[in-house]
């Protein structure tokens, strides 16, 4: 158990609000239990700080607990078995008295509390009620979920990446009077200890790969639908964020844009497939993902008529199919509360929902979702052959930048497509096999010639 928390430090928790491993309440509950409940929450995830006395609008109010209340809450906190030790102390601030419950990640997993286990899944203690959610976080217990499981060869401050991890504080509406490491410990990213988690790892690291080899997103267009001939693959690293804004990036760059300008303002974008759906499948894969399975790394796949976005781990046997849709379970809790701190995720167990009300939205097939071993989404693209819009728009730009410099190399052609070096080198190919393009000279020296202009 850490020492007790300064006011000042005490404040920095409050200021960053409730999370995966913070819980607010404004004054004690008259069940006692819901206290009990989120400690033992805690005790079964990554640890977590509870303070009575903070309102849910991060106010202090300020609480008085005499000795019947507090034996009460002792009573209580009792009948979680095992027995669980948690630190229980006031911390005056401002003349008011905050109460703090500490408790680390529990080491004797599962703690039970009148027959049930609870959970924290994002900012909310979740009561497990069905055989299969039971099983499942026995089975994760077992191996211990794999974003809480230490790093031991992660060092501070050296591997962390300086610059998302102020975007993340400013994102996270974080003050810059707390130190970095203030909220390293505030949200849980070390553990007892101070060994960094994986979770943080994947998240903050500027290189994740040097430690978790699976941390990578392959994405990769075929030519027509099936998986023969590849027109481009690339692969995306570094931390999570840096991985989904990659690989939104490069979706951008291979599917059908239009633009929407209304009154003068800014012009809007309006994705074939909306935006927003591929937001919540990568964000999905990301957090939900099996990184303990090594084989293959998240997949975004784009296809003449479908886009495929798959992740190892098939739905967990805490979410039954009925309740697809509705509840949601995380391999990764740390991960995904770090997510949700940073609004990437709007509510826990509805992106499934919200992704199948855009598609109708768009007049587009529901997604297709496959469950088993491979977790995947198959997302329709629309009727009208919006792969061949998007070759020819690349055809444009190769065929743009050969007028102007009839001597582009196919590394320039690269940069200036966004392609690799093969794609480039297919498109090329396809050109000259139509007879747009030729080649007069040598392959290095020579010049390209643009015979639709003849």
């Amino acid at each position: 158990m850490a020492s007790k928390l300064s006011a000042k430090e005490m404040l920095s928790i409050v200021h960053a609000g409730e999370g995966y491993n913070t819980e607010f309440k404004e004054s004690v509950p008259k069940k006692v239990k819901e206290i009990t409940e989120d400690i033992c929450a805690f005790a079964n995830s990554a640890g977590g700080v509870l303070l009575l006395g903070v309102a849910d609008d991060n106010t202090i109010k300020g609480v008085e607990i005499d000795n019947r209340k507090r034996s009460a809450i002792q009573n209580s906190l009792n009948e979680i078995n095992p027995l669980l030790p948690v630190a229980f102390y006031p911390v005056e601030v401002s003349g008011k008295a905050v109460w703090v419950m500490e408790v680390d990640s529990g080491k004797k997993k599962p703690y039970v509390l009148s027959g049930a286990i609870y959970v924290r899944q994002g900012a909310n203690t979740q009561k497990l009620t069905t055989v299969e959610q039971m099983r499942e976080f026995f089975q994760q217990s077992n191996r211990i979920y794999f974003d809480e499981a230490p790093c031991p060869s992660f060092a501070l401050p050296g591997d962390i990446d300086l610059e998302w991890f102020q975007e993340f504080r400013i994102e996270a509406g974080l003050s810059k009077a707390i130190s970095r490491i203030q909220i390293i410990e505030n949200l849980k990213l070390i553990d007892s200890d101070n060994t960094i988690k994986n979770g943080a790892v994947l998240f903050f690291a500027k290189k994740p790969r040097k430690f978790i080899e699976s941390a990578l997103i392959r994405c990769t267009a075929f030519e027509g639908n099936n998986r023969i001939e590849i027109i481009d693959n690339k692969y995306f690293g570094g931390p999570l964020i840096k991985q989904y804004r990659q690989s939104m990036q490069w979706l951008k760059e291979r599917l059908n844009i239009r633009y929407d300008i209304q009154g003068g303002g800014p012009r809007k974008e309006l994705w074939e497939i909306p935006e927003t759906v591929f937001k919540e499948a990568i964000i999905n894969a990301l957090s939900h993902r099996d990184y303990y399975d090594k084989g293959a790394p998240i997949a975004i796949d784009v296809f003449e008529n479908h886009v495929e976005i798959s992740n190892p781990g098939g739905l967990t046997s805490a979410i039954s199919l009925e309740e697809f849709g509705t509840k949601s379970h995380s391999r990764n809790p740390l991960i995904f509360g770090l997510f949700v701190r940073i609004n990437m995720v709007e509510q826990v167990g509805s992106g499934i929902g919200r992704m199948r009300g855009l598609m109708k939205e768009a007049s587009l097939a529901a997604p297709q979702f496959k469950t088993e071993g491979m977790f995947t989404v198959i997302l329709d693209r629309p009727v009208e052959k919006t792969v061949e819009k998007t070759v020819e728009k690349t055809v444009v730009i190769i065929l743009d930048a050969m007028k102007e410099n009839p001597k582009i190399t196919t590394k320039e052609l690269a940069q200036k497509t966004g392609l690799t070096r093969r794609g480039v080198e297919y498109n090329l190919s396809k050109l000259k096999e139509e007879n747009r393009i030729k080649r007069i000279g040598a392959a290095r020296g020579g010049r390209w010639k643009v015979l639709t202009e003849e």
